[in-house]
């Protein structure tokens, strides 16, 4: 992600905010935050985290974060686009969309996916 989008995830921060939150960090200094932005900063971590469930590589995390998706919810546009839109809503909207996928609920399949021919019964052998 760039820089622009990083900010918006965290409720678009001044640049000079941003940047002395980045150095902070980088150094293990102290840092005070607002409720805001902690929970923005949790609901990263999450998409993070289910993201790191649901796909064994994490390019295809990523592809799925930038790729359009059919959900509802997302309206066809990529669920980075929603992720970023500088809200926190956006931004939890993603978690409880993969929290929802994590936990089994259906998730319409990637175009990768779409052409997955299912497996037959004889394909399937235990040793």
């Amino acid at each position: 992600m760039n820089e622009e989008q990083r900010r918006l995830m965290l409720g678009y921060p001044s640049r000079s905010t941003f940047h002395s939150w980045c150095k902070q960090a980088r150094e293990h200094g102290s840092i005070t935050l607002d409720v805001d932005v902690l929970t923005r900063i949790s609901a990263v971590l999450g998409i993070h985290q289910a993201l790191a469930v649901l796909f064994s590589e994490e390019r295809d995390g990523v592809a799925w974060l930038r790729q359009p998706h059919e959900a509802r919810v997302f309206g066809g546009r990529p669920p980075l686009t929603l992720a970023t839109n500088g809200t926190q809503d956006g931004l939890m909207t993603v978690r409880r969309f993969l929290d929802a996928a994590r936990g089994g609920l259906y998730m319409p399949p990637t175009a990768a996916e779409a052409d997955f021919a299912p497996y037959e019964d004889d394909e399937i052998l235990f040793q």
